[in-house]
């Protein structure tokens, strides 16, 4: 399963990078907004930082204006993928952008027919929402585990993107369900390789090494 930053902290997004797990990175409005930077700035910077997929979202809400959007975000970096909504008006997006040779990552999927309607559009990228999910009491990750199901029946090339993700458990189901990527928020990667009894253990082992005889 690949990895996904999901932040515009350069700060956090170099930190992980230099432990080989960064596969790419995604943002959206709010992200950008938190960094208090130009959103044209802050994405070329993440893409010539990080090799791979870097979303960058639309805001507009028609099809016309998320497709104008879509071909300027295209030209800032080869990388850069094009964030759109799942709307009607998105899907159409999808369509125009898909003939076009400019990836896409639909964002807001809640149910598997959200996500096989993004896949049929063209969609690159799906992000299925599993921690809102989680928050109005649906099982977050049965819908990544059926949208996988489906996308594979019928031989879609289009990589699902565990997206909301909150915690340890999300990261780990996904890779059991057979998620392509997680996006993971920079504060949580930490968490993703410390464990208490690491710690234990490695105090433990400083501890003991210092009762070994050393040679004067």
């Amino acid at each position: 399963m690949k990895f996904f930053l999901d932040t515009a902290n350069i700060d956090e997004i170099k930190r992980v990078k230099r432990l080989g797990l960064v596969n790419g990175v995604t943002t959206n409005p709010t992200i950008i907004a938190h960094e208090g930077r130009d959103f044209e700035e802050v994405i070329k910077e993440i893409c010539s930082i990080v090799d791979g997929p870097v979303s960058a979202e639309v805001i507009g809400l028609t099809t016309e204006e998320m497709v104008e959007e879509a071909r300027v975000l295209a030209t800032w970096a080869p990388n850069v993928v094009v964030k759109i909504p799942m709307t009607e008006a998105g899907l159409a997006a999808v369509h125009i952008l898909s003939k076009e040779g400019i990836k896409t990552n639909v964002t807001l999927i809640f149910t598997v027919a959200q996500g096989l309607m993004a896949a049929k559009a063209g969609a690159t990228y799906v992000s299925p929402f599993v921690g809102r999910l989680d928050d109005i009491g649906t099982e977050g990750l049965q819908l990544i585990k059926r949208l996988k199901t489906v996308l594979s029946n019928y031989n879609y090339e289009t990589e699902i993107i565990t997206a909301s993700v909150r915690n340890l458990q999300h990261v780990e189901e996904a890779a059991i369900a057979g998620a392509d990527i997680a996006t993971i928020p920079g504060n949580l990667f930490p968490k993703l390789w410390s464990h208490p009894l690491t710690e234990k253990g490695i105090k433990q082992f400083l501890e003991d090494w210092k009762k070994v005889p050393k040679k004067e």
